[in-house]
């Protein structure tokens, strides 16, 4: 079972602000009350060794003190309130676990995700609180789809509420116009020839690529009100709008914009190669 680390976060900043705010005006006074009057009764101790310094050490040992508790709380607060706002409204990092977005981005890139582009909303709810602006054809975009609700994807968005998405012979369509494919190179792996080319759509172009010796599964659907067709740029090795459906408008979680290093696994060396924009 994944864990819902927004949820656990949401938690963390509540549960730690809660407890070092309680203690500013519950617990916090009694203790200053406390050592006020102690200090009253003992006006004149110093650290020089004098008996008051003494009497004043050792009641001090009997002061209430700052729970252990609320001590951790008051030094991570402002730690995850600021990580909680950073995460949740502006920007936050991603670690790539496929290939289905293969050779826009390979499996171990690291990037980073615009939370705010697509409208600021609400953590763990995920409800549009304000609007900024909506998703565009060609958009990199992350999402939790409709069959793993609580999983982060990333594809690319193809079809925009209303559209008429097609796919025949490979060929992509949208609205009954072809989307434009410039082949570059056959790249063989295995037993498999992938076709690399660039496709362009909303006015950008991207890196795409297919597997030459896999039958392709041509469909013809219309997007709904409020929902996105998703495609990984990988086109024969992704599972997407094709195969578990469309993606709601409540589940975007934000724009991928950019890689900022490249790490395949806990043994091998980082590396920033790949660092730049995200097409």
């Amino acid at each position: 079972m994944s864990l819902d680390f927004p949820l656990i976060l949401v938690i963390l900043v509540f549960g730690t602000g809660l407890i070092w705010l309680a203690d500013r005006l519950l617990w916090a006074p009694g203790r200053q009350r406390s050592l006020d009057a102690l200090c009253a009764q003992y006006p004149q101790w110093s650290q020089d060794g004098s008996t008051d310094a003494k009497r004043f050490s050792v009641a001090a040992k009997t002061l209430p003190r700052e729970s252990t508790i609320v001590e951790y709380s008051r030094s991570f607060f402002p730690v995850l309130a600021v990580v909680f706002v950073l995460r949740s409204f502006l920007a936050e990092p991603f670690q790539i676990p496929s290939s289905s977005m293969v050779p826009t981005l390979e499996v171990g890139d690291y990037i980073l995700v615009n939370k705010f582009v697509y409208g600021i909303r609400l953590p763990v709810l995920r409800t549009k609180v304000l609007a900024i602006s909506e998703p565009k054809r060609g958009d990199v975009m992350v999402f939790f789809p409709p069959h793993l609700n609580k999983t982060y994807y990333i594809k690319r968005v193809i079809g925009l509420p209303g559209d008429v998405v097609s796919y025949r012979s490979k060929r992509l369509y949208v609205n009954g116009e072809p989307i434009p494919f410039e082949p570059l190179a056959v790249v063989p792996e295995g037993r498999s020839r992938y076709q690399m080319g660039l496709a362009e759509l909303g006015g950008k172009s991207h890196l795409q690529q297919i597997n030459l010796m896999r039958p392709g599964r041509d469909f013809t659907v219309t997007v709904k009100p409020g929902h996105y067709f998703m495609m990984g740029d990988n086109r024969d090795n992704s599972s997407d709008s094709r195969v578990w459906g469309q993606v709601s408008e409540r589940d975007i979680v934000g724009k991928a914009f950019a890689i900022w290093m490249h790490w395949d696994s806990l043994f091998s060396i980082p590396s920033f190669d790949r660092v730049g924009g995200i097409e």
